[in-house]
């Protein structure tokens, strides 16, 4: 299972890079986690192991698509969203999240999304009273396996999304992690995005309650990497960080709305904490970068559209 390494934030004081072992933080991308916020903000979302290798088949397949092979990006088709609302009782402040809030969470997706060409359709929204699943599913526990195996829907291009509590075990206090497309292949089952009931539009999850957990981490669905990986070492090429060229970077994931924050001083631009794959507050994220849209497109060209016959 691949999911992105800021696993360990629920359990200490440090983050690692999500391009660091899960369990060994990196100097460049260490922040600290005594503040309840930034334990709220936490992305459970780990890196592929080979990414090295991962991002060379998939940079040759982009030299393809522009013109020096027959793979060739096209218009694409709206991607059919599969919400599964997990409860423990029925109730509101128990997971049972209504449609109308699910719709504006579409919304919400499709006006972050609009200048990537990338766009959402809501699917069958399904419900399912398991106290187990809500306070427990996290990655790589039998408890996200079993809530997965269960209720996955459609194959490679369709978004399966589960709102759980995230109250107890490994998963207490995260916020939200999300597969990687070239996880697919391997592990169709665990593919999709799990988040916390609360953090949709007009939930009770504030400062992340507009909607924004979920376009980061479809962000992340669709092939992204945070903006801080690599913290400055990014620019000096000790590491290729998020592999996109017009995200500014960031020695670390900035949280609140710190406008003017610039820790890489020595290099181009401010911090982008206005970027959806940063850490900020819902209100505080605005944007894609033109870079990261390519890359979000090539990402779903190459794993999402040729195994779209996998379930």
């Amino acid at each position: 299972m691949l999911y992105l390494a800021s696993l360990s934030l629920f359990l200490g004081a440090t983050v690692s890079s999500a391009l660091a072992s899960p369990v060994v933080p990196t100097p460049s991308s260490v922040m600290n986690l005594t503040s309840p916020i930034v334990e709220r903000l936490m992305c459970g979302t780990v890196m592929p192991i080979d990414i090295g290798e991962e991002e060379r088949v998939f940079q040759q397949s982009q030299k393809m698509s522009s013109g020096e092979g027959p793979l060739k990006a096209g218009p694409l088709k709206s991607i059919n969203v599969y919400f599964h609302v997990i409860t423990v009782n029925g109730t509101l402040s128990e997971g049972d999240i209504p449609k109308v809030q699910i719709k504006k969470q579409i919304e919400v997706l499709n006006e972050d999304y609009n200048k990537t060409g990338i766009t959402f359709t809501l699917g069958n929204v399904s419900r399912t009273t398991n106290a187990t699943w809500f306070n427990s599913a996290a990655p790589e526990t039998s408890e996200q396996t079993e809530m997965k195996s269960a209720l996955r829907q459609g194959h490679a291009y369709d978004l399966n999304v589960y709102t759980v509590g995230f109250k107890s075990g490994p998963g207490a206090n995260l916020l939200r992690y999300a597969t990687f497309p070239s996880s697919y292949a391997t592990s169709p089952t665990d593919d999709g995005v799990v988040i916390r009931f609360s953090s949709l539009p007009g939930g009770s999850a504030s400062p992340f309650n507009l909607g924004r957990t979920l376009i980061h981490e479809v962000g992340h669905w669709v092939g992204l990497y945070h903006t801080f990986e690599g913290g400055c070492g990014e620019i000096t090429g000790e590491t290729s960080g998020d592999y996109v060229s017009d995200t500014a970077a960031e020695v670390s994931p900035a949280v609140g709305c710190p406008k003017k924050r610039d820790t890489c001083t020595k290099f181009p631009g401010v911090d982008p904490i206005r970027n959806f794959i940063d850490y900020t507050d819902d209100s505080c994220m605005t944007e894609f970068t033109p870079g990261q849209g390519t890359r979000m497109r090539g990402q779903i060209e190459l794993y999402r559209l040729q195994n779209v016959t996998q379930g």
